[in-house]
């Protein structure tokens, strides 16, 4: 058990990696579907780090403040922890303050059958095939590519063929990221690998999950992976061949790329599919709250990572694009988001969740207000701009270094879901608040209301929406304040202390 362990959980490789740099404060963050194995990991990583020396101490952290797959700054913080080694799926966002170090992880894979859905592709059609594929699966990369290049001599073949490369194994938070009021477009987080350690990933400076032009090649970072493509090529002449699950990484695969030729390589059951219509309809989903957002005047932004890099800068962006279009803004910062937290904000018409590529389509069908994500706001709230079929889900995508002038449209007519009739953008500021606010207010508050309690009246006064402050007055619940009516603070109850298991005072009781 415990070499199965060391094997999948690259002990002896994580050792050297903390032991070179000298890291005496170490958390070790889990998924929920690995913790079952967080003791025993442990318990090895400190008996292979006490052959070295000893003196480190190792943390489990797991349910993790925001998403799994991101770099738990906020919980490593907790116990001043020096580096983060971050096991399981990742998106590999860049990190605000710690280094991390990942553990991937190895999932099954049948080379074999892998490499003959490869060569069956590519006799279907004349494309060059891209080969992507979930992090898990990185492990097996020259297994199969050693075993399609033998399969292509048996059968007299020789398709073009590009396997992407995982961008990084150890991130190291950059001087420009440290200060996020400073984040500049063109830097991300310095992703290097200890070249003594694993000298076949190469070196990245840059972590944004986007594209990048020069002169010869076009290099693309997307879900830890990274691949180049020739300057003269488009990525609608690749087929795509994804190998993994039908996951939050495929998804945003599919919809970044929602102009190309896509197979997926089921690894589990060791078959292909190509009907990915379930997502295309998750694309036209997004335009329908792109077009619905337009007429929202109060936005929530809703805080979904405090640990990827940019996310303050972003969220400075949105404010100021908000505020540019005549809305009004509230950042809510609430862990992760559900329909019963965001009830609470009814004013609210519309929220903008700001997180990591993999977690930013929030599914809201069963919320009283849509929630799209950074991009869709951009396309929302700036006057003017239309939907190319272009789908970005990292927000440092949008991210730019000096403001940003929007052309708006002299003549440009939309569709209003609360008029029920088209309507034309170019019109005066005060025209449109005089037109929408209130009714668009009083009529997304009282519908909130009366699905919550039915009572109207507390936030609404003869018809007139309040503002926010007002609505806050008006509730009969306003959260946790300094103000105590009861008893005075020092005489408040001081909870039981100790683990679930046996308080302090059980305890004491049992010792007695």
């Amino acid at each position: 058990m415990e070499a199965d362990v060391g094997s999948r959980y690259e002990i002896p490789r994580t050792a050297e990696f903390l032991r070179a740099r000298a890291y005496t404060r170490v958390a070790l963050q889990f998924p929920d579907e690995m913790l079952k194995d967080a003791p025993a990991v442990a318990r090895a990583l400190r008996r292979e780090l006490s052959s070295g020396g000893g003196g480190v101490r190792v943390f489990v952290m797991a349910d993790t403040a925001y998403n799994s797959c991101c770099v738990d700054e906020v919980g490593a913080s907790h116990i001043d922890a020096q580096c983060v080694v971050h096991y399981g799926h990742a998106c590999m966002s860049p990190t605000s303050n710690l280094p991390a170090f990942f553990v991937l992880g190895k999932a099954p894979l049948d080379v074999h059958a892998c490499a003959s859905s490869m060569l069956e592709c590519s006799r279907k059609g004349n494309k060059r095939i891209l080969v992507l594929y979930g992090l898990e699966y990185a492990y097996a990369l020259d297994d199969l590519r050693r075993t399609f290049e033998e399969s292509c001599k048996s059968n007299s073949c020789n398709p073009e063929v590009q396997y992407a490369d995982v961008l990084c194994s150890v991130m190291s938070p950059s001087s420009s990221t440290a200060d996020e009021n400073d984040y500049p477009q063109s830097s991300g987080t310095s992703c290097h690998v200890d070249l003594s350690i694993k000298s076949d990933v190469p070196t990245f400076l840059d972590n944004r999950c986007s594209m990048e032009c020069s002169s010869s090649t076009h290099k693309y970072n997307l879900g830890g992976v990274t691949w180049n493509i020739s300057a003269e090529e488009k990525m609608e002449d690749y087929l795509i061949f994804w190998i993994g699950q039908d996951n939050s990484a495929f998804a945003n695969i599919v919809l970044t790329f929602n102009k190309c030729e896509i197979v997926r390589y089921d690894a589990i059951k060791s078959q292909l599919s190509t009907d990915f219509s379930h997502l295309m309809k998750v694309l036209r989903r997004r335009y329908y709250l792109v077009e619905k957002a337009k007429d929202a005047n109060i936005i929530g932004i809703l805080v979904g990572t405090l640990g990827v890099a940019g996310y303050l800068h972003v969220i400075k962006q949105l404010k100021e694009a908000i505020r540019a279009a005549g809305k009004k803004s509230y950042t809510l910062v609430m862990g992760r988001p559900n329909s019963a937290k965001l009830a609470n904000f009814p004013e609210c018409e519309v929220f903008v969740y700001v997180s990591c590529a993999q977690t930013a389509l929030l599914d809201s069908k069963d919320f009283l207000a849509p929630v799209i994500t950074p991009f869709e706001a951009v396309l929302a709230f700036s006057r003017g701009r239309e939907w190319t079929g272009e789908y970005l889900l990292d927000f440092k995508d949008l991210i730019t270094s000096e403001k940003q002038e929007v052309t708006v449209a002299t003549e440009e007519a939309r569709f209003s879901f609360i008029k029920g009739a088209y309507v034309e953008d170019n019109c005066t500021q005060e025209s449109m608040e005089q037109s929408e606010t209130s009714l668009t207010l009083a009529e997304v508050t009282e519908k909130a209301l009366s699905i919550q309690n039915q009572n109207n009246d507390a936030v609404l006064y003869q018809g007139r929406a309040m503002s926010s402050i007002d609505y806050l007055k008006a509730r009969s619940y306003r959260g946790l304040t300094g103000d105590y009516e009861g008893p005075a603070p020092d005489s408040i109850l001081v909870g039981r202390t100790g683990k679930a298991a046996g308080y302090n005072d059980e305890k004491t009781q049992s010792a007695q």
